[in-house]
């Protein structure tokens, strides 16, 4: 992608360990961005064999870690919605078994100013009242489980005047017995009021979705069929 921040991307995010660039990791995301405040991106690593982590980093965002995806009992594919301030390299890191970073990668366009704009909710304290709920879905076809939720959440940069750093850190979604499915840690650039789909390997009817922000306030929801 001829990008000037590769290098730092390499040394920085991936810990400066072997990589290749894989065509077999999809990154899916629009050519250019509607809404900066809310690209949709969504990365499929299945291809590559015994995946246990995926990173999401944009080149030349001012805050260029998105999240971190550890799949556990998932399969390793998740969608998402991202903020961006311009236009950037969007690239998804598979590490593989033999510990080597697989990087697939999507060129996005983008007018910018979506991580320097203050969020929604910063225009309202009826958010407040909401701050952590879950809703979402489960859907199961044949041999997939795909799991869908939102988290109502500001998702605040930190970046906006006036306005400071304030964003869900971790997810943890599990089986109603404990049993870990999969974790999430998301950093700033992720969307007001997230959005994530998951496909789930297990055939399950229900999970529990819980975490926190880096305020440290907790939520913990059920989500079914």
């Amino acid at each position: 992608m001829r990008s000037v921040q590769w290098d730092t991307m390499q040394r920085q995010i991936l810990d400066g360990r072997p990589f290749v660039f894989d065509p077999r990791v999809k990154v899916l995301a629009p050519t250019s961005a509607e809404d900066s405040m809310a690209v949709p991106v969504f990365v499929d690593a299945s291809e590559v064999e015994g995946v246990s982590e995926i990173l999401v980093f944009a080149d030349l965002n001012p805050i260029p870690e998105i999240l971190r995806y550890i799949p556990v009992q998932a399969a390793p594919r998740l969608g998402f919605r991202f903020k961006v301030q311009q236009a950037t390299p969007i690239r998804a890191a598979a590490l593989s078994e033999d510990g080597v970073w697989h990087v697939g990668q999507v060129w996005l366009e983008a007018a910018g100013g979506g991580c320097t704009l203050p969020s929604l909710a910063s225009g309202s304290t009826d958010w407040e009242s909401h701050l952590g709920e879950v809703s979402g879905r489960i859907w199961r076809h044949d041999q997939s489980t795909r799991l869908r939720f939102v988290v109502v959440h500001p998702m605040d940069t930190g970046l906006a005047p006036g306005i400071p750093r304030f964003h869900l850190e971790e997810f943890d979604i599990r089986t109603d017995d404990g049993v870990t499915l999969a974790r999430l840690e998301t950093f700033e650039p992720v969307s007001e009021n997230p959005v994530f789909s998951l496909d789930l390997n297990p055939e399950v009817s229900a999970v529990r979705v819980g975490g926190r922000d880096n305020s440290g306030n907790r939520f913990d929801a059920r989500v079914s069929e």
